[in-house]
């Protein structure tokens, strides 16, 4: 996939830079901060979690973010295996991807983990995707930028929000970047380059652990990094951006080959949707046509990890191109194949609805959540199908019954915003959309669509006093964000 220019500055400089923004300190060289921490004294986890809501809200709405529910499903089935054996599983994560072909993954406050998809692309098992997930859930278990932070007594919270997204809003202006890049920050960064390697030697050294109990093969880490550094000796003035972000070292590596040397072999093996999480964000690389030829190609001359992959990134690449009849050939392949996955199902949905045979892509979708109910790519077509399909009310039902298993999703108020709207009911409506928007955190918007819903005039007495109440909160946070 090719990014405009001005969006490929990596988001992990957001990291980057907010580690960099304390000056360099001593740190411990074993174990985990203790519950009194000083860290945790200036920044508190409850902050760390608000000003890593904030950012991720940010990011949300950047052209980049990939609100692909298939995707981001696999890679929260994955974090929230490294978690479960992290040394604080309860801390709450939230992992999603970034359409961007660098090699490059961040953490930031609050277990917000970004992926780019050219990170996706460049794991050659689901091992070494694994130990990058599980260095940057080090680094949040280990509260890395509340610890840097702590190190300056003058560094306000306020500030610290205004730096992350100052540097989010520069990714789309690069004389802006530079600009940062040259400010009075650079200093901090270059002073605390030694006390950022620090962390990343004891995220090394957490994350491997953490993969190794989650059950992963422990080597994923060693190889991967080591093949990140070998291309940066080919590629000297071009090294892989999490490189940049993330600087390796010969002491490192050395670190990690010496850590998997004495485990005993074992194989693991990857979970059938790794390759085709691998193939469908491939598949969305280039033109459809270019696409197409590239998984044709692969096929042809047997040049992939997993077949069945290539056939469901075909697939793919063939309904980008409008090539329905050619997407049927490489589901039926699949078919036979007895591949059980919610990916191979969506997709036969999706082949369905490009088909123009509405009905068969719902029963497509009802069929596949007999199987695996808790799949989002499934949930979220069944219930643009119903939409697409002029059932409003059965929609509207559908995001209302949603909302009460995932009431932080914002897709399902916008479902029923359109839903209700459809139906001509305003005040529902707005109120629908204001929380779409309160989750998001444009608090402003949600205020002004709780408004409108006041004005609206459709509604009962029930409905006025609900929406009363829930916009006198939504003022009172408005009122606290802008004093921050």
């Amino acid at each position: 996939m090719v990014c405009a220019p001005s969006l490929r500055r990596p988001l992990a400089l957001a990291f980057a830079l907010l580690l960099a923004f304390g000056p360099s300190g001593p740190l411990r060289a074993e174990g985990l901060p203790d519950l009194g921490d000083a860290a945790q004294a200036d920044v508190s986890p409850q902050m760390e979690k608000k000003v890593g809501e904030q950012i991720f809200n940010d990011i949300r709405r950047d052209p980049d973010y990939l609100n692909d529910p298939e995707i981001t499903d696999y890679l929260n089935r994955i974090g929230g295996r490294l978690t479960a054996a992290s040394p604080d599983p309860a801390f709450g994560y939230t992992f999603f991807a970034l359409k961007d072909p660098t090699i490059n993954a961040f953490a930031t406050f609050g277990g917000y983990v970004g992926v780019n998809t050219g990170l996706l692309t460049a794991a050659q098992t689901e091992s070494e995707l694994a130990g990058v997930l599980a260095h940057e859930i080090s680094h949040v278990t280990q509260h890395h930028l509340a610890r840097g932070i702590a190190k300056d007594k003058q560094t306000s919270i306020a500030s610290m929000v205004a730096l992350a997204l100052g540097i989010l809003a520069a990714r789309s202006n690069t004389q802006v970047a530079g600009a940062a890049m040259v400010s009075a920050q650079a200093g901090a960064i270059q002073s605390s380059l030694a006390f950022s390697r620090e962390f990343e030697r004891e995220a090394d050294r957490i994350g491997f652990q953490t993969m190794q109990k989650a059950g992963f093969d422990p080597h994923g880490m060693a190889d991967f990094f080591a093949r990140l550094q070998q291309a940066t000796r080919l590629y000297e003035n071009n090294a892989p951006a999490y490189l940049r972000t993330h600087p390796l070292t010969v002491e490192r590596i050395a670190d990690m080959q010496n850590r998997v040397q004495n485990l005993p072999y074992r194989q693991v093996t990857d979970s059938p949707d790794f390759q085709l999480v691998r193939a469908k964000v491939r598949s969305m690389d280039g033109t459809p046509k270019e696409a197409v030829a590239y998984f044709e190609q692969l096929l042809r001359e047997h040049k992939y990890v997993s077949e069945s992959a290539a056939h469901l990134g075909l697939a793919r690449a063939a309904l980008r191109a409008n090539d329905t009849a050619l997407a049927e050939r490489e589901l039926q392949v699949l078919r036979r194949a007895k591949l059980n996955s919610a990916m191979v199902d969506s997709l036969a949905a999706e082949i369905r609805m490009a088909a123009g045979d509405k009905a068969g892509a719902e029963a497509a979708y009802r069929d596949g959540l007999k199987r695996f109910p808790f799949a989002r790519g499934l949930i979220y077509g069944l219930g643009d199908t119903l939409y697409a399909t002029n059932r409003f009310t059965d929609a509207a039902a559908f995001a209302e019954n949603q909302i009460q298993t995932y009431p932080q999703d914002p897709s399902f108020y916008f479902l029923l915003a359109k839903s209700q709207a459809a139906l001509g009911r305003q005040l529902a409506q707005h109120r629908a959309l204001a929380e779409a928007y309160a989750l998001q955190g444009q608090t402003a918007q949600a205020v002004e669509q709780l408004t409108l819903a006041q004005r609206a005039g459709d509604g009962n007495f029930y409905d006025q006093s609900v929406v009363e109440a829930r916009l006198k909160e939504l003022k009172a946070r408005l009122a606290e964000e802008k004093r921050r």
